[in-house]
């Protein structure tokens, strides 16, 4: 198959370099940078098996920034690209899978149009009915940051939003790229796709808040979080995974897919997802008010990105914790060698360890490493297992 993937974050290239090893792919892209680097094999995005995989595999892969040539010749075109959240509107911002889907059609080639990056439910139907284009389908991705390609090449599930020959060929593609045989696919209604989608990551967040709020109520009465946490995972139908307290869920997922699925509900009646959204709030002004009363002098925030093997910070809810600091008047100091400039929301970002150690007298850190341990008396964080 001919395939064009439009969009090079996490999604668009873990996708395009994951179908490059059995069909011929080529990935689009508008920022020239990201061009360049995937042009030299070299990943724009912090992700191990990417660039692994564009230094050491066979792969049938180009990159270009003219989307009309990639096009052309395309069986598929997946759309992959961002959907940030509106507040104003308080739904998704698809207006660039809108363009580009609308410019795929424009070209009069009909190719199979599958849409991975995250929408509203009921907006693939919604567009189909609107551009009148029955190849059109929603199939939704379950990826990491940092590990975004290990995650389709060992996927959990693969879902498509439709029942028909080209979406049952899409999903076999997919499956035949894995590393794992046996993979569930699931072919459902596009809408039911999207909603797969949103309660997913709304049901991710809401484990997170739980696990927060447990270790809020253990802090606020000096009880061994640690161990409560470990009695409740026992339980079999709850199990002992994603349970590390943190500062807040946070980064490009979760945050607005909880917001997205809630928005959708307006005309629904609900309180779970509100309380989710609610609960996220509330642990980080509960996280800005503990370290407020227990430091003094300047207080060091290590690191912006909250996940390993991650390089990117959007939504970031340690980003909150620091506003919320700001408020209160304290003083600040930012720790991240992955941003290029040389102030952040007006703090100083110290690039050298050691420097911003001396500064600080305490350091927050969403999770604990190895390079605090030299400092580990001044570090406040919440973390438990040292995971993410």
């Amino acid at each position: 198959m001919n395939i064009a993937v439009i969009g090079t974050g996490y999604v668009g290239l873990s996708n395009a370099l994951l179908l490059a090893q059995q069909h011929n792919v080529i990935a689009v892209d508008t920022d020239s940078e990201k061009v360049a680097l995937l042009k030299q094999g070299i990943s724009p995005i912090d992700d191990t098996e990417i660039q692994q995989f564009l230094e050491d595999q066979t792969l049938s892969f180009s990159v270009s920034s003219n989307y009309l040539d990639a096009v052309h010749h395309a069986d598929y075109v997946i759309v992959a690209t961002p959907t940030d959240y509106d507040s104003e509107t308080n739904y998704f911002d698809t207006s660039s899978v809108e363009t580009v889907v609308k410019q795929v059609i424009d070209t009069g080639h009909n190719p199979t149009i599958i849409i991975k990056s995250t929408v509203p439910v009921g907006f693939t139907e919604s567009l189909r009915a609107e551009l009148g284009y029955e190849l059109l389908y929603f199939s939704p991705e379950f990826l990491r940051e940092g590990r975004a390609l290990y995650d389709n090449l060992y996927p959990s599930r693969i879902i498509v939003g439709a029942e028909t020959e080209q979406a049952r060929l899409f999903a076999d593609m997919l499956a035949r790229c894995a590393k794992i045989s046996d993979v569930p696919v699931l072919l459902t209604g596009s809408t039911e796709a999207e909603a797969i989608k949103l309660f997913s990551n709304t049901y991710l967040a809401m484990r997170v808040a739980y696990f927060n709020e447990l270790d809020t109520y253990a802090a606020v009465h000096h009880l061994n979080t640690r161990q409560i946490v470990q009695g409740v995972g026992l339980d079999p139908r709850i199990g002992t995974h994603y349970n590390n307290p943190s500062f807040g869920y946070g980064g490009y997922c979760l945050p607005k897919d909880t917001k997205q699925l809630l928005a959708n509900y307006d005309s629904v009646p609900s309180n779970l997802i509100q309380a989710i959204v609610d609960s996220n709030v509330t642990r980080k002004d509960f996280i800005a008010d503990q370290v407020a009363k227990s430091s003094e002098g300047v207080i060091g925030v290590y690191r912006l990105v909250m996940k390993s093997g991650s390089d990117n910070f959007r939504a970031s809810a340690i980003i909150d914790v620091i506003e919320r600091l700001v408020d209160k008047g304290r003083d600040i100091v930012i720790y991240e060698p992955a941003y290029d400039g040389a102030d952040f929301l007006g703090i100083k970002v110290e690039k050298d360890l050691e420097t911003f150690k001396e500064t600080a007298s305490t350091i927050i850190a969403n999770r604990l490493v190895s390079e605090l341990e030299d400092v580990a008396d001044r570090v406040f964080t919440r973390d438990l297992f040292g995971s993410d």
